[in-house]
């Protein structure tokens, strides 16, 4: 465009920079303070494409940014509350929800709004103080926490990743994902088994288990209780009474035939101990060899089943060859461990005098290439049958 007055253009465009600086400027000073989710899932990306220093900066900044938006929200419904008109209404929550939206207190109305989103409006027993207290709670941000400590865990610091993880469960009660409060205890176990704390580590494995398989906690409870035992307890005695029996006295098809329990969550709690159990030379080893067997097989099963539904379970060597092509199922079986824990489980029988279905399990490893190290040692055991040797643990 020409423009006739030099001067006015001059004034035009001097005032065109600053209406674009006021418009566009704030909206570029909002975008550099990212939302808490956003920074936490940037930082996430970095972690996984191997930018640590970048990803931990993330996580801490997702930290700074929720508690900052919590504490704002929070210092809203003080101040909303301090008003006198709603000071008269008392501490009924839903009346002072319902008087924030009548007289546009959206702050107020804003905060309540998230709150409930985040937890259930009940809990609060219509109680506008056990709402307020709840933000305290909300600040806290236990995924940052853990993804701290998987920074500090792969750089090596492996005891910063042990505070993380324990902060991030104390604050499990916020967890977007209430389930993932167990993945936090696998981490820390995970993290004392290499620091070699092991009886931490076996505490931490059982909190899973004895939280998580009913089976299991209704079995001991059972064992314990000289009264009249209620169903659950008596159902599960029976239960894993018949199994160890089956196992012990029909061999392995016989109980993979008669039994099915697909607790995937606690089959690694139960395989580690069994593990260390059998490395320690404790008797009890068997129990919770046999429980993470039969989980993994029974998934196992399942999974061949869902593929072809006439399928039915005979001996491991005719599921195994049903497997063999089934990429999922393969890595499933490396995931688990499961070669390693069939030869331990054979190993705890053989130790506790069931020589037989020990010889059961072996037989089977050994004629399994996949197996490596455990078709091997199943070998030796074949040619030479003996106890593994203890392992003195620190």
């Amino acid at each position: 465009m020409i423009c006739k007055f030099p001067e006015n253009c001059f004034y035009f465009k001097f005032f065109l920079l600053i209406f674009i600086f006021v418009i566009f400027t704030p909206a570029a000073f909002t975008q550099s303070a990212q939302p808490w989710w956003l920074s936490l899932e940037r930082g996430k990306v970095l972690f996984r494409s191997g930018d640590y220093g970048e990803a931990l900066m993330l996580f801490e900044d997702a930290k700074r940014n929720r508690r900052a938006m919590y504490e704002q929200m929070e210092r809203d419904l003080i101040n909303y509350l301090s008003v006198n008109e709603v000071r008269r209404i008392g501490d009924s929550l839903d009346r002072i929800e319902s008087f924030s939206y009548d007289r546009h207190y959206t702050a107020a109305s804003s905060a309540l709004e998230e709150l409930f989103y985040r937890i259930p409006k009940e809990s609060f027993k219509n109680s506008a103080t056990s709402a307020l207290g709840a933000f305290d709670k909300l600040k806290n941000f236990p995924e940052a926490e853990y993804w701290i400590g998987e920074v500090y865990r792969v750089e090596g610091e492996l005891s910063l990743a042990l505070l993380q993880y324990r902060k991030a469960y104390e604050m499990r009660e916020v967890l977007e994902n209430k389930g993932f409060a167990v993945d936090l205890l696998y981490k820390t176990a995970g993290v004392l088994r290499t620091r070699q704390e092991y009886n931490e580590m076996e505490r931490v494995y059982f909190s899973i288990i004895n939280n998580e398989d009913t089976l299991w906690q209704n079995t001991r409870k059972a064992e314990t209780n000289s009264s009249t035992l209620p169903y659950a307890q008596a159902y599960a005695l029976f239960t894993s009474q018949a199994m160890t029996r089956t196992l012990e006295n029909d061999g392995v098809s016989r109980f993979l035939e008669f039994y099915r329990y697909n607790n995937a969550i606690v089959e690694p709690a139960h395989r580690q101990i069994g593990f260390f159990y059998a490395a320690t030379g404790r008797p009890t080893a068997q129990h919770h060899l046999m429980y993470a067997f039969l989980i993994q097989n029974s998934i196992i099963i399942e999974e061949v089943i869902r593929r072809r539904f006439d399928f039915t379970f005979t001996n491991l060597q005719a599921l195994f060859d049903e497997i063999n092509n089934n990429e999922p199922l393969l890595s499933y079986i490396d995931e688990v461990e499961y070669y390693k824990t069939a030869y331990y489980l054979g190993s705890s029988l053989y130790r506790n005098g069931k020589t037989a279905v020990a010889r059961n399990l072996w037989e089977f490893l050994a004629s399994q290439r996949r197996a490596g190290e455990w078709q091997n040692r199943a070998g030796m055991q074949l040619r030479n049958p003996r106890m593994e040797p203890i392992v003195e643990m620190p």
